[in-house]
């Protein structure tokens, strides 16, 4: 079994904040993918389903972000898992928006749900890092990930999403690699040629042969011929 643990704060003052493209990816996974209707348990949101062969709890936790972590490690005392069955989906300010990576353990780098699950369930976790840009200053960082994406981002905010959904099974099944090729897919899909193919060229046509006549002129009139 894998806990799939997408990070944000609860409420509909926050749903559209970068701080919650965590919660995002997981409902467009629970919708997409037929999981069951979510419910209140371990401090959060709980949907199950299947994701290929393997089945998968969603957890959102409703602590909001800088508890994430008493959320989660309820859950996994709960269903029995290590910290290794445990994938995060968290906003990343160090990463470019739309770009997506995966990564095994490591520190928190300040953000405040990473903290919280590595007080709770050790930093041993695999995180899904899902890039919204950096404000330019770090002072604006606090304001700038509780503000919502702008109407500009919408475009490539929805293909991360849908590329994330398409290759959820992949990431269920441990394939880190794939399943960022399934965001890529969406994210720069390959490019189609729409202009036409240059005609190529048709060898010209040989010149219809004329029969020989016969010259029958006399040597005096071939003679006067060639001076006219």
């Amino acid at each position: 079994m894998k806990l799939f643990v997408g990070l944000g704060n609860p409420g509909a003052k926050y749903a559209q904040n970068r701080h919650n493209v965590g919660f995002m990816a997981l409902d467009r996974i629970a919708a997409d993918h037929g999981f069951a209707p979510w419910r209140a348990k371990f401090q959060g949101q709980l949907s199950e389903g299947r994701l290929g062969s393997e089945k998968v709890m969603l957890l959102k936790p409703a602590t909001f972000m800088n508890l994430s972590g008493q959320s989660v490690g309820e859950a996994m005392r709960f269903f029995k898992l290590d910290s290794t069955n445990v994938v995060v989906f968290h906003d990343e300010i160090d990463l470019a928006p739309a770009k997506v990576r995966v990564k095994s353990g490591g520190g928190h780098a300040g953000h405040n749900g990473l903290r919280s699950l590595h007080q709770h369930i050790g930093p041993h976790y695999d995180r899904v890092r899902l890039g919204v840009g950096h404000p330019g200053h770090k002072d604006r960082v606090p304001g700038y990930v509780l503000s919502d994406f702008a109407k500009a981002d919408q475009d490539w905010l929805d293909d991360v999403l849908r590329g994330i959904s398409d290759g959820a099974p992949l990431l269920a099944e441990g394939d880190g690699p794939k399943f960022l090729n399934a965001v890529a897919l969406r994210v720069a899909p390959p490019r189609s040629s729409t202009s036409p193919k240059p005609k190529q060229a048709q060898p010209a046509k040989p010149a219809p042969e004329t029969p020989d006549t016969p010259d029958d002129r006399s040597p005096l009139q071939k003679l006067a011929d060639r001076f006219r």
